[in-house]
């Protein structure tokens, strides 16, 4: 297993060391290991644990909430998200709706939504990804009702307090991810608004005033930071969302 050192993983990460010795001394986010010499080690699940931390204070949330949201998001066990997997894939083969609606609303109730985005909907959507028909057909079922399902939840997180924020898909096509991500943002005192259409580029001079979530799918390209900071520079709230993979 290769170890890596503070000044390191700073580096890889895009963190200040002392913020890095802050998030393991003050808010217990990090545990890494020491060598002999008393330096600490860190490994790749570490570097993980790291940006997984800076997407939830990307996305808003206080680091002093971090610890709590990241140790929910790893329960329950692996086999019960296989077996909530299988239940799901065997309520779409039954492509019968209002059957596939109640299994999502339970499953809402009663499970984080950052783990259901992550340990559930988006594993049965890379499983229904198969190029034949039916699919097809039940990860289109499956997409329609989570939309349905997560815009009714935005709804609803608009009756408490929360702060407004638009997110924006740029140069992505998956509109089902798009709207899991508002949800997943919900979760962290956001009223998100979602551009449903995707961009080439978003145009912030648009919506003067307004906070800017821009999620890319996958880690965002040197061209799309650069005009992220140039953005930036230029006054506007505009912020990566970097959800948890």
């Amino acid at each position: 297993m290769a170890f890596y050192s503070i000044g390191d993983v700073a580096e890889r990460c895009g963190i200040n060391p002392v913020t890095l010795r802050a998030w393991q001394r003050r808010y217990g986010l990090l545990k890494p290991q020491r060598s002999e010499g008393g330096h600490r080690q860190f490994d790749e699940e570490d570097i993980q644990r790291i940006e997984e931390i800076k997407r939830w204070i990307k996305s808003g949330t206080p680091v002093s909430r971090v610890k709590e949201l990241l140790d929910v998001n790893r329960t329950p066990l692996n086999d019960d998200w296989a077996t909530l997997q299988e239940e799901m894939m065997a309520v779409l083969r039954q492509a019968q709706a209002p059957k596939l609606r109640a299994k999502i609303i339970a499953a809402g109730r009663e499970h984080p939504v950052a783990a259901l985005i992550d340990n559930v909907y988006i594993p049965v959507r890379q499983r229904l990804s198969l190029d034949h028909n039916t699919a097809r057909t039940m990860c289109s079922l499956l997409d329609g009702i989570l939309i349905e399902y997560v815009a009714a939840n935005l709804v609803e997180t608009r009756r408490k307090s929360g702060k407004e924020a638009l997110l924006v898909a740029w140069d992505v096509e998956d509109r089902l991810r798009l709207w899991l991500e508002a949800w997943r943002l919900s979760q962290s005192g956001w009223h998100i608004a979602v551009l449903a259409e995707p961009l080439e580029s978003p145009r912030p001079e648009f919506f003067p005033g307004q906070t800017l979530f821009v999620w890319t799918g996958l880690a965002p390209t040197r061209r799309q930071q650069e005009l992220l900071q140039h953005w930036q520079e230029q006054g506007y709230t505009v912020h990566f969302h970097h959800p948890v993979p």
